[in-house]
């Protein structure tokens, strides 16, 4: 039994961590309200002008595009490359498969700076001019890796029975997969391409190396956020991404739980 001290104590833990972590999001959320350029405490009125006049930004609206271009690309990219590779991995038993699925996931646990580095000095050996594309490269590098991991880990939690049972009762491959497979991953699927979306739309490290003059959401906020006069329209954008990024976030958080999994398998196990 938990004593009644210990409760408090991590309910008090769990609301530090909280503060800690969204007192400074809140903050810049307020800003992007406030009536005057100079950011002090307190906020003497607030306005929603700074809304309208981030919109009528041309480089807002161009940063704006060219995000969601790289982060739909890449995203799609990562479906599928990501995908392949943890069904090769899952599927066949082969020498060095742990250290594919390593390599597979390392990508993501070296420090950003290290990758972008990395990409910027392939992209200028292979003399690939630096825009839309090479970002997506850079982006693609790391969103792989986040629909592998969920991709894998629902292939994992399914039972290999409803395959099994799907090609004795005559079904080729395609539909075993259509019918049987896919149904009990797509939930890992989407979680992970929303996952993937949101990671690129936001990413500025490795944008920074492989984007040239090209400018997007992240490069505009770093870019802006020094200018003081500047930083109302900065607060705004920031607001945007949060709420872009909450949305496939939140989605995702929720579909991780993979209902389809078990659904599928009492599908199988239902009597005809």
């Amino acid at each position: 039994m938990e004593s009644r001290g210990f409760k408090i104590l991590v309910k008090v833990s769990v609301a530090l961590t909280l503060v800690f972590l969204y007192v400074p999001i809140s903050i810049v959320v307020l800003y992007a309200f406030n009536d005057s350029v100079a950011q002090a405490w307190p906020i003497q009125e607030f306005t929603t002008k700074w809304f309208g006049i981030a919109w009528r930004n041309p480089q807002v609206r161009e940063a704006l595009a060219n995000s969601l271009e790289v982060a739909i690309i890449a995203t799609l990219f990562a479906l599928v490359l990501g995908s392949a590779a943890a069904f090769a991995v899952h599927r066949f038993r082969f020498f060095g498969r742990n250290t594919v699925s390593f390599l597979l996931i390392l990508p993501i646990a070296l420090p950003g700076i290290v990758t972008a580095i990395a990409l910027n000095t392939t992209i200028n050996n292979f003399q690939i001019p630096f825009g839309v594309l090479t970002i997506v490269i850079g982006h693609a590098t790391f969103c792989i890796v986040v629909v592998y991991n969920n991709v894998i880990a629902r292939l994992r939690r399914t039972p290999t029975s409803l395959v099994e049972a799907s090609m004795d009762l005559g079904a080729d491959g395609w539909q075993t997969f259509r019918y049987v497979t896919f149904p009990s991953i797509r939930t890992a699927v989407v979680a992970g391409a929303l996952l993937a979306f949101a990671l690129s739309f936001d990413e500025i490290v490795v944008t920074n190396f492989t984007a040239g003059s090209t400018l997007t959401i992240p490069k505009f906020i770093y870019n802006n956020v020094r200018l003081p006069r500047n930083r109302p329209v900065v607060n705004v954008v920031a607001v945007a991404v949060i709420l872009v990024m909450f949305i496939p976030v939140y989605i995702a958080q929720r579909m991780a739980g993979g209902p389809d999994v078990a659904s599928a398998a009492m599908k199988a196990e239902a009597p005809p």
